[in-house]
């Protein structure tokens, strides 16, 4: 139902509806684009940490991934 992808006419990833888009922010669309049906929460997170040299990212993550699923941006 949605599907990620980067607009250049936005400057930024989005997810595009058959109403719409959603404009995401850099964090999102770092933890969306990681999202791939085989990634648990922690591969997520642990790239992200690696990827940006921070640490404590799991529970921006899990709160994002959680929000998401309640939007059903994710299954």
């Amino acid at each position: 139902m949605y599907r990620l992808q980067f607009e250049p006419a936005q400057d930024c990833w989005v997810l595009l509806y058959p109403e719409g888009l959603v404009k995401l922010n850099g964090p999102a669309s770092e933890i969306l684009k990681r999202c791939d049906g085989q990634a648990s929460v922690n591969d997520i997170t642990a790239d992200l940490e690696r990827a940006f040299s921070q640490g404590n990212l799991r529970g921006d993550v899990g709160e994002f991934l959680s929000d998401a699923y309640e939007c059903q941006w994710i299954v």
